[in-house]
């Protein structure tokens, strides 16, 4: 429930900047606004100021800002005075029309310049093998990585001619090649292998998603309070370094070696602070897993970066400029059909993202409402009516044309792009479905 209620307050943020973009050019502009909402649907509650009625509705996944002239409210049914017609919507300069639509995705695009120097400056924590040159840990089975031959140890050095020095710079690198066939250059001991994975890959989400993941040691970050390591005396720091009779030399190790146990007490080695400890151990059945658990999770070793008041701006408008061009670039793969629709996600994800992030730290949350934005504003320039960008593709050839679209024409690409956008809308909620129950 809290990550709901946190979910929806990050959103409700999101939202309230993008209409009061909306709001404040339309203000500039001498436009009467109706009414201010948060949220879609019937009326929670809402009072009156001046001429413009401010209200949260029921729906917390949108808002609008209904202005008078606009269409569909106040104005479009009935004669307007003189004085009315002055503050119509309908009857601004196109340019002006223009400048009131782009205010909210553009509040939103500019958000995270604000949002994410501050970031920066309190502090970001990031993995510490983000940093770090991009060896292998461990091949998930039957992955892209694992038909392509890497092994365990491999290291990185280049990606289709480019080189790579950390983790970070590889993920960067696989998203806009999405869909086209990766070549890697690796250094396997002394030697240097080259290594391909087909365009009909996984590589949009990095390279954990072709299933090469990073060096993790078999050291307790946490414990699960009544279950079978707490209880049996494993304590925080410790490192396995056997489970009976089989060596652990990594975390991905663990997995097998206890499922193996088939619930059997067995010795666990383990060093802590320089001795080596035996300690009985019976793994726990999780049904709804279907797993053999003993309540343990690794160790994430993590650096928090910092900058000044000058260098976290610096990093804020470059982190910026990062997120739009990675979302400008999946939208492209997405429609020339080099991402899978199962990528999507729609506003449960979008909750549950800001909802997790709401319970961590500041910078996390702030890092987290830029990404966001940016995807809102983004998505809200997309050229389908209905949408803003929609509503500037008309208001662009009215003023190349010097007369507005037909009403026919509007009418039809309306339905066309709503059609649209309920089928986008319905892909999204099956992801988030099939992420929620299926996964």
């Amino acid at each position: 429930m809290t990550t709901i209620f946190a979910g929806i307050l990050m959103l409700g943020v999101l939202v309230f900047v993008h209409e009061l973009g909306h709001f404040a050019v339309a203000k500039f502009t001498g436009v009467k606004v109706l009414r201010f909402s948060l949220g879609f649907g019937p009326k929670l509650v809402g009072r009156t100021w001046g001429e413009t009625e401010y209200q949260i509705s029921l729906i917390p996944l949108g808002g609008y800002v209904q202005m008078l002239g606009e269409g569909g409210g106040e104005g479009e049914d009935q004669e307007l005075s003189a004085t009315e017609r002055a503050r119509s919507f309908a009857h601004k300069p196109v340019g002006q029309r223009m400048a009131i639509v782009a205010a909210g995705p553009l509040m939103n695009l500019l958000l995270p310049l604000f949002l994410l120097p501050w970031a920066y400056f309190i502090g970001v924590n990031v993995p510490a093998y983000l940093e770090q040159t991009p060896c292998v840990g461990y091949i998930v089975e039957d992955s892209d990585a694992g038909r392509a031959g890497f092994e365990v140890g491999d290291c990185i050095q280049a990606l289709n001619g480019k080189t790579l020095p950390t983790w970070n710079e590889t993920n960067k690198a696989l998203i806009p090649a999405a869909g086209d066939e990766l070549v890697f250059e690796v250094q396997r001991s002394s030697e240097t292998v080259y290594l391909r994975i087909d365009a009909d890959n996984n590589s949009l989400e990095g390279l954990q998603s072709l299933g090469i993941l990073p060096p993790q040691p078999p050291i307790i970050g946490s414990l699960s309070p009544d279950m079978p390591a707490a209880k049996s005396g494993l304590e925080q720091g410790d490192t396995i370094v056997s489970i009976g009779n089989e060596s652990i030399d990594s975390w991905y190790d663990l997995h097998n070696a206890i499922q193996d146990l088939d619930g059997d007490k067995t010795t666990f080695i383990v060093e802590r602070n320089d001795t080596t400890h035996a300690i009985e151990i019976s793994p726990k059945r999780d049904a709804q897993r279907d797993a053999w658990l003993v309540g343990i999770t690794p160790q994430q070793q993590s650096v928090q970066q910092s900058y000044s008041v000058g260098g976290s701006i610096k990093a804020g408008y470059e982190r910026t400029k990062e997120l739009v061009s990675l979302t400008v670039t999946f939208i492209r793969k997405m429609v020339a059909g080099d991402v899978a629709t199962d990528n999507i996600g729609g506003p449960i994800m979008v909750m549950q993202i800001a909802g997790q992030a709401a319970q961590t730290d500041l910078s996390t949350i702030l890092t987290v409402l830029a990404f966001i934005s940016i995807q809102l504003g983004i998505l809200n320039l997309l050229p389908v009516p209905v949408l803003d960008g929609g509503h500037l593709i008309f208001f662009l050839y009215e003023l190349i044309f010097r007369r507005p679209l037909s009403l026919r024409a509007r009418e039809v690409a309306q339905q066309v792009g709503l059609g649209l956008l309920l089928l986008l809308m319905l892909l999204a909620f099956y992801n988030d479905l099939a992420r929620l129950f299926l996964q």
